[in-house]
């Protein structure tokens, strides 16, 4: 048994049908980043795979418990072609702050060792339809009281520390929705490196619009960044004018300039983006942009879209997995031609991997 690549990208792509997802380990429905997803570990290698949304009813992928209750069968159609395990809450969960905020509102554990934040849970763009990002569900989270809107510096420190030395966590990353400021959020970022940089040496991949100016590279680095995610999720304008107006307002030149300065300061490959294939782009014009991108020592994070309840998008299909397929197959050895490998990274999504099968054609 066992998964080959093209499974592992079909399994994100379309998700699996799963009833007793409240039994084992950790989920994430709600807010921003991979969510409606459970993660599981196959034999040392996590992946998040979609389970809550309701396009998941048709997926061909199901799940099960073992009668002992401590793996999970993976079955497709009607046969067993794998088993996993799935991560367990960590430590860190059950303590809270002086002030008594639990620290899984400030930070969660993503994949089986990443930290994850959202610095400032709301978003200059979200509240209104003429330019949010239709997937989005950033302050989702905050209204089911599952986190806080602001994250202090301090707070951030704390529970680094915490989920280092309890549970083992190998990176962290932050990211933070748009603050009305033209630094787009690169300025809490720098903040909250800074602090958490001081309580633990852990590495820290940050992530924001392209700010206004580019010396915002240099700060977040000297504050303790070790890579940065600038994420165009569509690459094409006609796909971001559709689904992201309000971020299409920042030009695809301005992303491609900030990417080369961003290289310049933090190194190839440990500045990223997320492409979200799924939204409409074709695949030529995924491939085009993420060649583009490597030559000038970008990883293109390519990731299956998953649609999430409460969006605009909710009702939209999954990815064409076979399309996905062609498009790692190309993309992978590319990095590794570049020596751009997520094994290479420092932080960030890209080395964790978990959301994309892309890490196994590298």
């Amino acid at each position: 048994m066992g998964l080959r690549e093209q499974e592992l990208t079909d399994i994100q792509a379309k998700g699996i049908r799963w009833t007793q997802t409240e039994s084992l380990g950790l989920k994430r429905n709600g807010g921003a980043g991979p969510t409606d997803h459970k993660a599981l570990d196959f034999n040392g290698k996590t992946i998040m795979i979609p389970v809550f949304n309701e396009q998941v009813s048709a997926s061909p992928w199901r799940a099960e418990l073992s009668e002992d209750q401590k793996e999970v069968m993976i079955y497709h159609h009607e046969n067993l072609v794998d088993t996993a395990r799935a991560p367990q809450i960590p430590n860190f969960y059950s303590l809270k702050t002086a002030e008594g905020i639990p620290y899984s509102k400030i930070a969660t554990l993503h994949s089986k060792d990443v930290l994850a934040t959202t610095v400032l849970q709301e978003c200059v763009r979200y509240r209104a339809r003429e330019t949010s990002c239709q997937f989005c569900a950033i302050e989702e989270s905050l209204k089911s009281g599952k986190t806080i809107a602001f994250k202090t510096p301090s707070m951030l420190a704390e529970v680094a520390k915490a989920a280092v030395e309890l549970d083992g966590v190998k990176q962290m990353i932050m990211t933070t929705g748009t603050p009305k400021s033209l630094d787009r959020g690169a300025a809490v970022l720098e903040a909250s490196a800074h602090a958490v940089k001081s309580a633990v040496d852990i590495p820290i991949q940050v992530q924001c619009e392209p700010p206004d100016d580019d010396i915002w590279f240099t700060r977040l680095k000297n504050a303790g960044a070790d890579a940065i995610g600038m994420h165009l999720e569509a690459v094409s304008d006609r796909v971001r004018k559709q689904i992201m107006p309000g971020k299409a307002s920042v030009p695809l030149s301005r992303y491609m300039n900030a990417y080369k300065a961003a290289v310049s300061v933090f190194g190839a490959g440990n500045v990223s983006t997320y492409i979200l294939a799924g939204l409409g782009d074709t695949e030529e014009e995924i491939l085009a942009m993420s060649r583009e991108l490597v030559k000038i020592g970008v990883y293109p994070f390519v990731v299956p879209f998953v649609p999430v309840a409460g969006t605009p998008l909710e009702n939209h299909p999954m990815p064409d997995s076979i399309m996905l397929d062609r498009i790692f197959r190309e993309i992978g050895p590319m990095l590794a031609e570049h020596n751009m490998t997520s094994e290479s990274l420092k932080a960030g999504c890209a080395k964790c991997g978990a959301c994309s099968a892309l890490k196994s054609y590298e």
